[in-house]
């Protein structure tokens, strides 16, 4: 083959064959994607539950703790106050008491209300941990199902790659960068002119261009509705560029 155009024309078979092994994949990869964001969501959510819950158990042992001290010393200070010698070294003492009974109360409190935020969170990151647990069951099914059909393409991926290096050799990077422009638009963005018409969007092409296609083909003549790549039908491609 001699004219840029026909190498174009093989590199959009090859790319059309590439297209339709990805087709095979159907929404595979949008529920993948969608599934990895939705578990990463709800492993968030229990990374959340779980420091949440490690503050509350970390806030009941100091309390505990601080309840046992504050009994200590309420029963030291009712010790003391059989020894003391005066009425103002009682009621110093007495006072103290009273704060340590005072503040052993409303740490209980606070205790009796955080234990059962604790229940609360037990139950809440069990629930959680098991819709994590479902949906990456869920995703791991659509990862194995993209696997097993990409492990099947893998021989005819590598046919495609290899004819797709062998025709772009003879295509400069100005002409791959417009055909590849196009593709970003049309998948099909190189076709046939077929019956006068552009068999990409369908429109009418004027017989004068017509000619000019098939009389030119070392240039590049475009669909002036769709702006795909035109060619005449009776170009000839080497099948050796053909899968």
């Amino acid at each position: 083959m001699k004219y840029p155009l026909q190498y174009l024309v093989a590199l959009s078979l090859v790319d059309r064959r590439q297209d339709d092994l990805e087709d095979e994949f159907g929404d595979l990869p949008q529920k993948i994607k969608e599934k990895k964001e939705h578990y990463k969501e709800l492993e968030s959510y229990v990374k959340e539950t779980q420091k949440v819950l490690e503050e509350v158990r970390d806030f009941i042992v100091k309390s505990k703790k601080a309840l046992e001290e504050l009994k200590a010393r309420e029963e030291k200070l009712s010790k003391q106050q059989f020894m003391v010698r005066n009425n103002k070294e009682f009621d110093a003492i007495t006072r103290e008491i009273e704060f340590a009974r005072s503040e052993f109360n409303r740490i209980s409190q606070e205790l009796q209300l955080t234990s059962l935020k604790e229940e609360n969170l037990v139950n809440v990151l069990e629930q959680q941990k098991q819709e994590a647990a479902e949906a990456l069951k869920e995703l791991q099914e659509y990862e194995r199902d993209y696997e097993l059909i990409a492990t099947n393409q893998n021989d005819e991926l590598k046919e495609i790659k290899e004819a797709r290096q062998k025709i772009i050799e003879h295509l400069d990077k100005h002409t791959l960068e417009f055909y590849q422009r196009i593709r970003n638009t049309h998948k099909d963005a190189i076709v046939k002119v077929k019956r006068n018409s552009c068999t990409g969007c369908f429109s009418h092409i004027p017989p004068q261009k017509i000619i000019e296609i098939r009389n030119n083909l070392d240039k590049l003549y475009t669909c002036e509705n769709c702006g795909r790549i035109l060619y005449p039908e009776d170009l000839e491609i080497d099948s050796e560029y053909i899968l």
